[in-house]
């Protein structure tokens, strides 16, 4: 009887693209009639801000921009101003050919230095350069043999599982909300964003998401250097194109804050301000798969010819949030210093490997706004690191860990010499799990197997326990079903050591 070789589609996990890139932090940034003359550089600082990130024609293409701010204390009432600037980009990277599916894009990065001086009252120069990482993950579509029919052929099966991506969105939403303040603001220092999504519904086609971004305003109602805050919940309602949601279908959801202005009112509304706020909502739609793959295979009839191949699998194995505290402690180098404010900057996390399991390790820098002895303002940083405490029972390679970190509370005080920062996190990611396995690409039977048998009537094996019958039937070329069959036992793994009787397969 003829061979026959069933076959089926499925989705494997791929490294198309990691690679680290430079970007350079230069310009000139004009420091308008509106606001004070510089006196002195406080802080600069850059951020990165991602539009978009698309894998056509086997190039990856990132567009976005830097922002780069400038916190300077000001000429005569020596008041903290700020001023800021876009430095638009646009980077395109090779990807590894072939035909890919949806990606998984992660674009990171931070400061890699930054210097900044006051060239006169007016003109600020800036120079420095940003490390971007990118990393993309992309499905690809391969054939596996899920079974064998005919020319005595006997086979193993394995059991592939892992996550499909059914499509993943990224779109950049708007969302306002009116704002009162105690006292008018003379200048806002800083609107720092975070968000979250709250709630997730799946419908044919589409990802229906509900949450808020919560907007903290730090600004000054007077001249000098005392500041307020002030926060504002501002919930977001989005629909998005998913082609190939269902019900039945996961969702990991991420909001991540770009922007965000206040304006004031005019006319009739005059007094009333609104703070709007922009940010990238991203979403991956994934479903768990499971597929039957052929690993082995042997005939009782005839030579078999076997082809293996490796095939990649990612697993979807936790989607949280999770909140944790970082802190720090030390002196600062003008033991005088007054702290007046900290803001504080969460930096890309990695993956790394303790004992022989992955943890997600971070480090969130701490930014102290301090008065010296001049009565001038300086910023101090601190570095500091924290390990989720999560453990997943892998080697760190086989870890794709999708991490956006943001910054919920800070604080920070000094006792006599020693100065402490507490920065509380949420952080909110998917990790996957990458891994491999051998199956059969092609069978093939050639030549009537030939046996050397020759007089023998009675086989007997004598089994120890963890064997498995498929591989004792081969050693043979007999049937496990018939060895199991003449024994009274199962055709998998034995349990105990176990003289098999071994029947003749003619």
């Amino acid at each position: 009887m003829e061979l026959k070789v069933y076959k089926d589609t499925v989705t494997a996990a791929e490294s198309i693209c990691d690679t680290k890139l430079e970007l350079p932090v230069e310009t000139e940034m004009l420091i308008p009639d509106y606001l004070p003359q510089v006196f002195k550089i406080v802080k600069c600082f850059v951020y990165l801000v991602v539009l978009q990130k698309q894998v056509t024609a086997g190039r990856l293409t990132v567009d976005g921009y830097l922002r780069c701010v400038v916190y300077y204390q000001s000429e005569g009432d020596e008041s903290l101003c700020q001023a800021e600037q876009k430095l638009p980009f646009t980077k395109q990277v090779d990807v590894k050919p072939g035909s890919w599916g949806p990606a998984t894009v992660l674009v990171s990065g931070e400061t890699e230095y930054v210097n900044c001086r006051a060239v006169n009252q007016r003109r600020v120069d800036v120079r420095g350069a940003f490390a971007l990482s990118i990393e993309a993950v992309a499905e690809a579509q391969g054939e596996v043999i899920t079974a064998l029919a005919g020319g005595g052929i006997q086979q193993r099966t394995t059991s592939l599982t892992g996550s499909k991506t059914v499509g993943s969105q990224e779109k950049l939403i708007t969302a306002e909300e009116s704002i009162a303040f105690d006292a008018p603001p003379e200048m806002v220092l800083s609107t720092q964003c975070t968000g979250a999504v709250n709630e997730v519904k799946l419908v044919s086609g589409k990802a229906v998401l509900k949450g808020e971004i919560r907007a903290e305003v730090v600004y000054r109602t007077a001249p000098g250097h005392t500041l307020v805050h002030t926060t504002r919940q501002i919930p977001f309602n989005e629909i998005l194109d998913v082609e190939g949601a269902a019900e039945d279908c996961q969702c990991f959801a991420v909001v991540q804050p770009t922007g965000c202005t206040i304006t004031g009112g005019s006319g009739e509304d005059e007094g009333e301000n609104t703070i709007s706020a922009t940010a990238a909502l991203y979403v991956k739609v994934y479903r768990p798969v499971e597929y039957m793959a052929v690993s082995d295979a042997f005939s009782t009839e005839s030579e078999t010819v076997l082809t293996q191949q490796q095939v990649a699998l990612e697993e979807v194995a936790d989607v949280f949030t999770q909140q944790v505290e970082a802190v720090t402690t030390g002196q600062l180098p003008d033991e005088n210093a007054r702290i007046i404010d900290v803001m504080a900057t969460p930096l890309p996390m990695e993956v790394i490997e303790q004992d022989g399991e992955a943890v997600l390790r971070g480090r969130v820098m701490a930014h102290l706004l301090c008065i010296n002895a001049l009565e001038e303002i300086d910023c101090y940083d601190k570095v500091c690191e924290y390990t989720l405490p999560r453990r997943y029972p892998r080697p760190a390679a086989d870890v794709i860990a999708q991490c956006y970190p943001s910054v919920g509370s800070v604080s920070a005080r000094k006792v006599g010499e020693d100065t402490s920062a507490a920065i509380v996190l949420t952080v909110r990611g998917i990790v996957s799990f990458r891994s491999t396995q051998t199956v059969l690409a092609d069978v093939q039977c050639t030549s009537p197997l030939v046996r050397d048998d020759g007089d023998i009537a009675l086989r007997i094996y004598f089994a120890q326990a963890g064997e498995d019958m498929f591989d004792i039937a081969k050693r043979y070329a007999a049937s496990p079903e018939a060895i199991a069959a003449a024994n009274d036992t199962g055709s998998g793994i034995l349990e105990a050591p176990q003289r098999l009787l071994i029947p003749s397969a003619t």
